[in-house]
């Protein structure tokens, strides 16, 4: 898999968005935060969120998730 690609793909999506590509992707929305960052050690990607509740950086998080599944065509 093209983490890289995947990274740009969703960085294409929030462009309106201000954003960071430093160390990963960072995306921001108003008072919360979304970081992907493809991880040296494991084939993973790593997602950090950050909001004014767990419940809403979770949902940031599954956002995310639900978007990256979208752009490799993963249906659940």
């Amino acid at each position: 898999m093209d983490i890289d690609g995947l990274l740009l793909k969703v960085e294409e999506k929030y462009k309106a968005q201000p954003h960071s590509t430093i160390d990963g992707l960072k995306i921001e929305f108003d008072k919360q935060w979304v970081h992907l960052r493809k991880s040296n050690t494991e084939p993973i990607i790593r997602i950090y969120s950050e909001a004014e509740s767990e419940v809403v950086a979770e949902g940031l998080a599954n956002k995310i998730i639900t978007d990256i599944k979208e752009i490799l065509n993963l249906n659940e």
